[in-house]
């Protein structure tokens, strides 16, 4: 999967873009979203489909893993 042209989100939790130390999200084209780390830009990200990512979602608002 070619996801070189696609625009990656950094999380609203992090500090600033220097810190690298957060997660960056990709919505590809086909419906599926990506999700990488800053600090590994190059490794292959994971991906999601939009059902698994909505269901992640709702479980992280719910509290469904603690306190961070």
């Amino acid at each position: 999967m070619d996801i070189s042209g696609v625009r990656w989100r950094t999380s609203s939790f992090s500090n600033s873009d220097e810190d690298n130390n957060c997660i960056e999200v990709a919505f590809l084209p086909d419906g599926d979203v990506a999700v990488r780390d800053t600090k590994a830009r190059s490794r292959a990200p994971h991906v999601h489909t939009a059902a698994a990512w909505a269901a992640f979602l709702s479980a992280v608002q719910a509290g469904e893993f603690g306190p961070a």
